[in-house]
């Protein structure tokens, strides 16, 4: 029995297992319950006991140089097939993956500059939904129900039915600076960016979303040449300090008084040109000391605290800045143009 031992020995060990099938045969002709070294352990009980511990031992050894071999022939050709299948259908003449890095948009790049210079004057940041009541959108801003001022903003309107609770899209951020003086009490200081919504014709200067980015300072005696100081310096920071304002009288429901802001003409210089109408001038904000039935809609007093309100169209400040004449473009996701304000 101890040659017959020797000699299956020597025979696993020159078993050649090259693929799967040679595995599978190994195993079969060795190592299953009914494999040849099953079949040698059940002759041990024939042996003589003077010699089962010696033959004992040999059979552990053939056992495990068996498992040894088959477990390593498992982990080659396991190792061998993974290999094989993570390369196929590679093609190595294929020329490498180019990886595209994007860029911020114009407008939200323009939008971070104005939140950073007023930012740091002091302003802080104030948001709202976009899908706002009436009631925040008009009436708190001393539009009364039906006033010729309504019709200034086209409106998308998302339901109707009583006054003051009729749902729409915002048509502009000021409802946020009336949802600000209610949450909280004066002094006040905040911009308020955001989109905003107007059922408007569309055409190179005008769209029926853009984005929007009002102020408002309350405080104790603050004055109409606070609120010029502020745009004067805003304006020298945006558009260079060679830039021309001019403040001209108008008319809002929530200020008085009231005013427009117009800066010389990006592309004529101020000698007038189609786009400014041959003025030299371009309109790009509103401004106002904050109405006082404002202020008491919000339950702040007017007798002790003054204000004022700006606000301007980002998009059309983009115009400005990039002398682009056409503010469709910003909307229609042309990477050729763009790809012109990557970093």
């Amino acid at each position: 029995m101890e040659e017959s031992i020797r000699r299956l020995q020597q025979e696993i060990v020159e078993f050649e297992i090259q693929a799967q099938a040679d595995l599978e045969a190994f195993r079969l002709k060795y190592t299953v319950r009914k494999g040849l070294i099953a079949a040698l352990f059940g002759q041990l009980k024939s042996v003589d006991p003077a010699d089962k511990p010696r033959i004992g031992q040999l059979l552990n050894q053939l056992k495990q140089t068996a498992d040894a071999k088959l477990t390593e022939a498992e982990e080659r050709l396991a190792s061998t097939e993974s290999s094989s299948s993570s390369n196929k259908g590679i093609d190595l003449t294929l020329p490498g993956r180019r990886y595209f890095t994007g860029s911020e948009h114009p407008v939200q790049k323009v939008l971070g500059e104005m939140k950073q210079i007023f930012s740091a004057m002091g302003f802080g940041i104030a948001t709202g939904p976009e899908l706002e009541l009436d009631s925040y959108n008009f009436d708190m801003l001393n539009f009364p129900p039906d006033h010729p001022a309504r019709d200034m903003q086209d409106t998308f309107f998302v339901t109707s039915g009583n006054p003051g609770s009729d749902v729409l899209l915002r048509t502009h951020t000021s409802p946020v600076q009336v949802r600000v003086m209610l949450d909280q009490k004066p002094p006040i200081r905040v911009i308020c960016p955001g989109k905003v919504y107007r059922n408007e014709a569309i055409s190179s200067r005008s769209y029926c979303v853009f984005h929007q980015l009002e102020g408002l300072y309350i405080d104790k005696k603050v004055s109409f040449a606070d609120l010029k100081a502020t745009i004067y310096s805003f304006a020298k920071q945006m558009f260079g300090t060679d830039v021309k304002l001019r403040f001209r009288p108008s008319f809002f429901p929530f200020t008085e008084p009231s005013a427009e802001v117009d800066v010389t003409c990006y592309l004529c210089g101020g000698k007038g040109c189609k786009v400014c109408k041959k003025s030299g001038w371009l309109e790009i904000m509103g401004c106002g000391m904050v109405h006082p039935n404002v202020m008491r809609n919000c339950g702040i007093d007017p007798e002790e605290w003054s204000g004022y309100a700006f606000g301007m169209g980002v998009d059309r400040t983009v115009l400005l800045r990039y002398k682009i004449d056409d503010i469709r473009l910003l909307f229609e996701n042309d990477l050729r143009m763009l790809r012109q304000f990557g970093a």
